[in-house]
């Protein structure tokens, strides 16, 4: 029977965390990861062996804290666990022997899993707010227009300005390039040019994606300092 994805997925993480704790040699980690993508995306799911479920006779055993307690048999490493009221989980099956590594494995999965839910809201879609202009936009439609593009950033969306001529203003696209790039830099400190303009027919568009910090600020409610 296979464990649910999140779990392997989990396990799969671990067998990089051995690695990389341990410092093994490249052709043994090639070993490990025959189960896994770099990252840790599932090639063919392994059942996680955990406690008496390890087949083997004996296993090299890493304790709590990543010191190695050596080759023991599997009782004998059980009882390792046991003593400590931890769980004993099979790691590296591949190896010779397999590696086993003492540690609490139902609190392992909740928080690998709460990693993994993390990090797929952080990769999650990020929308494309739109803001449109004219090529003669007044100053204080400019800086209402500003206003709710500074604000879409701030929530961690990025911002598509799109400039829309009409009849002969068509012939003076760089009109439009001087406007989105005095946009650009009016919210520099929140945003960063992600596609520079580019036109398309009447239209003129650019892309600003928010910076690092813009995400905190506006999930924070802090604002930034006016000028």
């Amino acid at each position: 029977m296979h464990l649910p994805s999140t779990n392997v997925s989990a396990f799969c993480t671990l067998i990089h965390e051995e690695c990389e704790a341990h410092k093994q040699a490249a052709g043994r980690c090639l070993a490990l990861f025959k189960y896994c993508f770099p990252g840790g995306d599932v090639i063919a799911k392994q059942e996680v062996r955990v406690n008496e479920a390890i087949h083997a006779r004996e296993v090299r055993v890493v304790d709590e804290e990543g010191g190695i307690l050596g080759v023991l048999s599997v009782p004998e490493a059980l009882r390792a666990a046991q003593e400590r009221g931890l769980d004993l989980v099979e790691v590296s099956p591949a190896s010779v022997p397999p590696v086993c590594r003492i540690m609490d494995y139902g609190k392992y999965k909740y928080q690998a899993n709460k990693r993994a839910v993390e990090a797929k809201k952080k990769a999650a879609r990020i929308d494309i707010k739109e803001v449109k202009l004219r090529p003669k936009t007044e100053e204080h439609d400019l800086l209402f227009k500003e206003k709710n593009a500074r604000r879409f950033l701030e929530d961690g969306d990025k911002v598509k300005l799109t400039i829309m001529f009409r009849g002969r203003e068509v012939t003076h696209p760089e009109f439009g390039t001087v406007l989105l790039e005095k946009i650009a830099e009016d919210l520099k400190d929140i945003g960063v040019v992600e596609a520079k303009p580019v036109m398309a027919g009447k239209t003129m568009s650019m892309v600003l994606a928010p910076t690092k910090t813009a995400g905190k600020q506006g999930a924070s409610g802090t604002q930034p300092p006016k000028s």
